[in-house]
């Protein structure tokens, strides 16, 4: 089946926690629906029960550079290419928005799966812990 990607798909504020939740990640609760109104834009997949099976957003300034965050694909969709068709979308929206700079970070395991999508690894930045 093809899972179509939408651009500010309208979505719960229980649904993003709860996809977090299924893939082991804190469900952030407190983040929605401030999220929504502050990110740039994000992009939602739904399943053909119209459940949330993949969500990920672009935020930041709105000028030049735009940072893509919480890449997630529920654990029973993963391997099928809706990642991949998800950040290549968010991608072509960064560009629609004038964003001329996208950039993640990613664990290193998950290298590959950004390469795929069409990013070049750098090594520039610091975390603090």
């Amino acid at each position: 089946m093809i899972y179509k990607v939408v651009i500010n798909m309208p979505i719960s504020n229980h649904e993003v926690p709860e996809l977090r939740e299924l893939v082991g990640w804190g469900r952030r609760d407190k983040d929605y629906p401030t999220l929504f109104e502050r990110c740039n834009f994000w992009a939602g997949v739904r399943d053909e029960n119209n459940r949330l099976i993949g969500f990920g957003y672009v935020c930041g300034m709105g000028l030049e550079h735009g940072y893509m965050e919480d890449i997630i694909i529920h654990p029973k969709y993963q391997k099928q290419g809706i990642g991949v068709n998800l950040v290549k979308e968010l991608i072509r929206e960064s560009e629609n928005f004038g964003l001329g700079i996208v950039t993640v970070t990613y664990e290193e395991n998950n290298i590959n799966f950004y390469k795929t999508c069409g990013f070049t690894p750098g090594f520039g930045g610091v975390w603090q812990t």
